[in-house]
């Protein structure tokens, strides 16, 4: 079958296979060379203690990470999810699209593979296994509306509380389901279908619920509470949203949506298209209006912006694709070439930027890890915030705690380390930025301040002798209980280790 360019599909297979590979192959080299972030050495370590749930987020890449390090450390392993899953998800897309039409389904799956994000994006992270779950929920959806199958409303439940599990986002995706029920006609709504789903998901939905109520509703706490310092009223979110969603959907494609929204009426448009549509404007609806009070992240579209593209191969011509295959194209050129250009500058290059010392530190761990060999056996080791300790801990092997108050982000050292057991002990803190000396004496017998140069940046070490936990405990813990572990006071009161370990004869406050 030819394309109204004339174009034939045997040519646009060709594109297709010979991008998957180019991608791929610089997915890959990335992924090998790329310092592993604070974040991934954070989810990394989740799966170096697997657990039931996590602090921040609902268990699923700690799960995946643990799989992956029974065979490697190495960095691509570990990031293997991540640099493939775009590739698997266009294979999926073409499967999908091709009983429509042969030539757009690979000209939706070619523009879903040059979408920058998809080019450079290796990172392992919450999203990866919320795309995964979420992109295979709707799919199966799909073909449960087309095929009026309980079955496939069935899986559609199960991989949507796998999604759960991975991200509450996958709410977002439910809400959507929920939607296209109800808006349909009346004699068309398939409530039996939704219901099946419904009970797939819920065991997934009370196994998270059962693990939050058992660990001092950490997950619910942290992204309905406590993330959420920076909030209010601007008129810089926004914009910066709007930006967010031209970068990660193809502008080109949003103009031709636009332009042609009088021919995308529900009476005219088919089942499979409107299902699609809602998919991705329903959940970037939802993030514009949050947009007025909170910054959203990139990621937080990730899971969305498949169905954008199943919508434009069911809705857009071949031409109008193609117009965004070249923009999506010329744009990862200029992504590829920056990263090229990054990797061959000297380091050095960066010591004008205030980052630079992160930089070095992310680069150049190994080296910086050495500085701290005379102290090993002597002290232990720690850091002032989870992106240090995470990174040294994956560099090191060794695992470096956290101390001081850090951030709301991070928490889950406040599982791994219990601050009784280093009574006595002394501790090493290592540190960005210089510290306050008076921050460390109260904890302390003695406390000693020493720094180090590498690469032109300047890092710091506290050495404590003799921590003083009683004093810890009530100067630094208590306050960071009563700020972070504070029960919603309309949810029973189940375990919360915070409280138990370190107040075990006060109940946890409530807010």
């Amino acid at each position: 079958m030819q394309t109204s360019s004339g174009q034939t599909a045997a040519t646009l297979r060709a594109a297709f296979y010979g991008t998957l590979a180019l991608t791929l192959a610089f997915k890959f080299w990335l992924a090998g060379t790329l310092p592993m972030t604070g974040d991934e050495a954070y989810f990394i370590y989740w799966g170096v203690y697997p657990e039931l749930g996590f602090y921040d987020h609902p268990p699923m890449v700690g799960w995946f990470l643990a799989l992956l390090l029974q065979m490697s450390r190495a960095e691509w392993v570990l990031r293997l999810p991540v640099i493939v899953l775009p590739a698997l998800m266009a294979f999926a897309m073409l499967r999908y699209l091709r009983p429509v039409e042969e030539g757009k389904a690979y000209l939706a799956a070619l523009a879903f593979l040059l979408l920058p994000v998809n080019v450079w994006n290796v990172l392992i992270t919450t999203d990866t296994p919320l795309v995964l779950f979420s992109f295979l929920s709707a799919l199966c959806f799909a073909a449960a509306l087309r095929r009026q199958s309980q079955l496939y409303f069935a899986v559609s439940g199960a991989m949507l509380g796998l999604a759960f599990l991975s991200k509450y986002f996958a709410v977002l995706l439910g809400f959507v389901y929920l939607a296209y029920v109800v808006l349909q006609p009346a004699g068309r709504r398939d409530l039996r279908g939704l219901a099946t789903l419904v009970v797939c998901v819920l065991p997934f939905a009370l196994f998270n619920a059962w693990w939050n109520y058992e660990h001092c509703w950490a997950n619910l706490q942290f992204n309905v509470y406590n993330r959420h310092d920076d909030a209010g009223w601007s008129l810089r979110t926004p914009a910066l949203y709007l930006l967010s969603v031209l970068y990660m959907l193809s502008p080109v494609a949003l103009y031709q949506f636009w332009r042609g929204r009088a021919a995308l009426s529900p009476k005219t448009t088919d089942a499979r298209a409107r299902f699609f549509m809602l998919a991705w404007i329903a959940p970037l609806a939802v993030f514009a209006l949050l947009s007025a009070v909170k910054q959203i992240g990139l990621h937080w579209l990730l899971s969305f912006v498949p169905f954008f593209f199943i919508a434009a191969a069911l809705v857009l011509s071949a031409a109008q694709l193609k117009r965004s295959i070249v923009y999506l194209c010329a744009f990862s050129l200029v992504h590829v070439a920056a990263i090229a250009a990054c990797y061959l500058l000297p380091m050095e290059t960066w010591k004008i930027s205030r980052l630079y010392d992160g930089i070095v530190f992310h680069v150049k761990t190994a080296e910086l890890l050495q500085q701290l060999e005379p102290y090993a056996g002597k002290y232990e080791f720690s850091a002032d915030g989870f992106s240090p300790a995470v990174t040294a801990s994956y560099a090191s092997g060794r695992y470096f705690f956290v101390f001081g108050t850090a951030s709301s982000h991070g928490r889950h050292d406040d599982i791994l380390t219990d601050f009784r057991r280093l009574a006595g002990k002394n501790i090493l803190v290592l540190r960005k930025n210089p510290p306050n000396p008076a921050d460390y004496a109260p904890y302390f017998a003695k406390v000693e301040l020493r720094e180090f140069e590498l690469y032109g940046a300047r890092f710091h070490l506290v050495l404590g002798e003799g921590f003083d936990y009683p004093a810890y405990r009530d100067q630094v813990l208590r306050p960071l209980r009563d700020r972070y572990y504070r029960i919603p006071s309309y949810l029973p009161s189940g375990h919360c280790y915070f409280c138990e370990r370190y107040f075990p004869d006060e109940p946890c406050p409530t807010r």
